[in-house]
């Protein structure tokens, strides 16, 4: 039961961090992620014909969730793209100590939250996946009742790899010096 209790804070705490992080960035993290996002949301429109488009087209019509869906993924995305530039020398900003692990984890779970959304916002009779495992009637029948819960599962796993990834930049710091002679020794 202690464990319970202290589950509240600890979500705060992160949270208060990963604030912390978002605002000691600079004019270039904040554009990485305003032209990260777009190009996610561009493709990702253009692709699911979110975007009406002649390149693509989709037997099925949008969903009025596919596009919030669409547009929240897109902003997380930029925003995890962004948690990996580096900020300009200079600005006091710092990174994690445990890079490594904690980047591996959160690129693999930012890379599922993509791939996700694309599954979920997508048609569900174009997913050639879909269509091979279901055929068009188990692609309506069972893939599409199930998008809307891969599109909350997507959302989960992108905020909470930029949570993440954000809480990083500023939990375990590492000074500027410190940084240098690491990156010398790899």
């Amino acid at each position: 039961m202690p464990q319970i209790s202290r589950w509240p804070r600890r979500l705060g705490e992160t949270l208060r961090l990963a604030a912390a992080a978002l605002r000691a960035w600079g004019p270039r993290q904040v554009l990485t992620a305003v032209v990260a996002g777009t190009a996610v949301a561009v493709v990702m429109g253009v692709a699911t014909v979110l975007i009406p488009n002649s390149l693509f087209s989709r037997d099925i019509p949008t969903l009025a969730w596919n596009y919030p869906v669409w547009i929240l993924t897109s902003a997380l995305m930029g925003l995890l793209i962004a948690t990996y530039v580096a900020p300009a020398e200079g600005r006091g900003s710092r990174e994690a100590s445990s890079v490594e692990v904690g980047e591996r984890r959160d690129a693999r779970t930012g890379t599922a939250a993509g791939m996700l959304a694309w599954f979920a916002v997508g048609c569900p009779v174009c997913n050639k996946l879909a269509l091979l495992a279901l055929g068009y009637g188990g692609a309506l029948t069972w893939f599409a009742p199930a998008q809307p819960f891969l599109a909350a599962l997507a959302l989960a796993l992108a905020l909470i790899a930029v949570v993440s990834r954000l809480r990083g930049q500023v939990a375990c710091p590492l000074p500027a010096a410190a940084r240098s002679r690491r990156a010398a020794a790899l």
